[in-house]
């Protein structure tokens, strides 16, 4: 054999030795990826050829699917109440990815969990029967919340203090997640949502934090019990009246200039809404005490899971004293979601213990099988001692009893609860932000619910927008809608 045609075979031989390589990577290494990739249609063909499981609220199910008419998608995902679900389900589309319970859920929605396989499902290689998601959602808790909120830009959030158990999640103004289902008219609705100014498709209630105001102050009293500052809520405090921000010549000023503000009790600073109280408070106990009370509420935990991921409320770092004193006020750079708002509330009715929040309780197979209990895999976090959190309830009670919070009065039941009338935009140029979170206890049949309202937007004045004006009536609502 000439030399020539040696170096062409080799050359050959090589060139078939190189598509064998890429061809086994190909099968055995690339293919998954390519299988897994978004825009390999076959996945969607193969995900909506069948009917996908469903998510349950209070035993029935709020999903369902369709018959599609023509195309290669056989089915698609259908709602039922979907506006008054969304912050719950997000949607499933032939379109866009999943978001929320679909998105977390989607192999077992799809069929494809492996917990779902059965032997012969395995032998014969085909998909197994999709499996549903029960929520811990009480529809009646729900709906009362979305009518209360009405035309409302906000968000709530209802918790079982005992039990850790989302009751609602409601987030105003809310879509349709139908509207997006359909591969062909999904794009539309797509951008008709994205271009609403009204941001429909935020999830307010998890995935919003916006500045508390003095619903925090609850967080600040925690700190100040629990680090011995002040032995109980009715110690006189030591705070002047105008304080002055140390470093500033501003003064932190009371929404109530003839409130009792001046060295008033934690008690009484509760239920004037005092900010010369916390903001001397916070600054008497520096950002250090105030953020570590705060991250064991929840603040600055950027894996906060139920099961969907929410977003981080912050206490902020590296404040100079005026900083820190707007801090005790739910000012500054603080934020927080209604769930986390809702969390402490639920820690203080529940003796200073938070039971871990989660929405989903267990997820079956398609004939009813648990394969995973979410209830029984919630964990308990001490926050503050009983003591305290007797102290707080007590002191939150004398809010709603005789101080800014009357609204969310309930024959029958013990509420506690904290207004917050959080200021925002350049001096503060934009409408507040109305909040109100709170307990009720039922004094007949011992049930416990805890609530956060947060209202964003509304028609009402400037002037008329208040926690107790805008948010405790919808608490109320829920917390009625709970206990009954």
């Amino acid at each position: 054999m000439n030399k020539t045609i040696r170096r062409a075979s080799v050359f050959a031989l090589l060139l078939v030795l190189t598509l064998l390589v890429r061809a086994t990577w190909v099968q055995f290494y690339g293919g998954k990826a390519l299988a897994e990739d978004n825009h390999n249609r076959r996945n969607a063909i193969e995900t909506y050829s069948e009917p996908l499981g469903n998510i349950i609220v209070g035993g029935n199910a709020i999903t369902g699917s369709a018959r599609t008419k023509g195309g290669d998608l056989a089915y698609k995902r259908t709602y039922k109440d979907g506006k008054l679900y969304a912050a719950v389900t997000g949607y499933a589309s032939q379109a866009y990815a999943p978001t929320q319970l679909e998105g977390i859920y989607t192999d077992l929605l799809n069929g494809t969990d492996t917990r779902l396989k059965t032997v012969m499902d395995t032998v014969t290689d085909r998909r197994a029967d999709p499996g549903n998601v029960l929520t811990t959602i009480d529809p009646g808790v729900q709906k009362a919340g979305y009518r209360a909120l009405g035309g409302t830009k906000g968000a709530a959030v209802a918790i079982d203090p005992g039990t850790g158990k989302i009751l609602a999640v409601v987030s105003t103004p809310a879509y349709d997640p139908s509207s997006l289902t359909d591969a062909h008219s999904a794009g539309s609705a797509w951008k008709a949502l994205n271009a609403d100014k009204e941001k429909p498709l935020t999830n307010r209630a998890l995935r919003q934090p916006l500045p508390p105001g003095s619903t925090f102050k609850l967080v600040v009293a925690a700190a100040a019990l629990e680090d011995g500052l002040y032995e109980n809520v009715d110690q006189p405090t030591d705070s002047p009246d105008p304080y002055i921000m140390p470093g500033t010549v501003r003064e932190l000023p009371n929404e109530s200039k003839s409130a009792p503000c001046k060295n008033a009790s934690i008690r009484v600073a509760l239920r004037y809404s005092c900010n010369n109280v916390f903001g001397h408070m916070a600054v008497e106990l520096g950002q250090d005490k105030v953020r570590a009370m705060a991250e064991k509420f929840g603040f600055n935990d950027r894996t906060q899971d139920v099961p969907v991921r929410a977003y981080p409320s912050v206490y902020p770092s590296d404040m100079d004293k005026a900083q820190t004193a707007l801090s005790g006020i739910g000012q500054f750079d603080v934020t927080a979601t209604p769930l986390q708002m809702a969390m402490v509330s639920a820690a203080i009715a529940n003796g200073g213990k938070l039971v871990s929040p989660h929405m989903v309780s267990q997820i079956t197979d398609s004939g009813g099988e648990v394969l995973e209990d979410l209830d029984d895999s919630a964990g308990t976090k001490e926050i503050i001692s009983s003591a305290t959190a007797e102290q707080l309830q007590s002191a939150m009670e004398t809010v709603v009893k005789d101080g800014t919070g009357t609204n969310a009065l309930i024959d029958g039941v013990t509420v506690g609860g904290k207004t917050g009338t959080a200021q925002h935009g350049e001096n503060n140029s934009k409408t507040p932000y109305a909040w109100f979170t709170s307990y009720g206890k039922s004094d007949g049949n011992g049930k416990e619910v805890a609530v956060a309202v947060m209202v964003e937007q509304s028609d009402a004045a400037r002037s008329e927008v208040s926690g107790n004006g805008l948010a405790a009536p919808v608490a109320k609502a829920m917390m009625e809608a709970a206990l009954k």
